[in-house]
């Protein structure tokens, strides 16, 4: 099984049981050095989309899954790999018990661009439903963000 570092809404486990039921929750963890933003505003949709990108002094909470060749294929599908939306990369996760090697989705746009209020805050729903410290949720909640229509 491949190691999968959720972050933004996929830190919902009752959103995960959905994409990935076969794939188990192993815990959670800190990616170190990296910063929670948006991008692809250019892209097709509905705005800024959550991504990640490497920032010394700066940590986005992750929860990590085991994730089943099948339930990667749906969350490839979901994060919409194959139209070019997100893409793949290998990151280092600080946990408790060690860094382990874990697989995220990047936005395959330019940084920039406010998210919609709704999408903060599912964000930070999420966030808080999967054990994220309560700093981190208030610091969630309190983005910039547009108004939605």
């Amino acid at each position: 099984m491949a190691l999968y570092a959720a972050y933004g809404k996929n830190l919902d486990p009752a959103l995960m049981a959905l994409i990935a039921p076969h794939s188990p929750q192993r815990g959670t963890g800190w990616l170190v050095n990296w910063r929670l933003t948006f991008g692809g505003e250019e892209l097709p949709g509905d705005g800024a989309r959550t991504t990640v990108v490497e920032d010394p002094g700066h940590q986005v909470f992750v929860a990590l899954y085991d994730v089943t060749p099948a339930d990667e294929q749906e969350l490839d599908g979901w994060e919409g790999t194959a139209i070019g939306f997100y893409r793949k990369i290998r990151v280092r996760v600080a946990t408790m018990d060690g860094d382990e090697l874990a697989w995220i989705y990047v936005v395959d746009g330019y940084e920039g661009g406010l998210p919609s209020a709704r999408l903060i805050g599912h964000i930070a729903d999420a966030a808080e439903r999967a054990g994220a410290p309560d700093d981190y949720v208030k610091w969630l909640r309190e983005r910039p963000c547009r108004s939605d229509p």
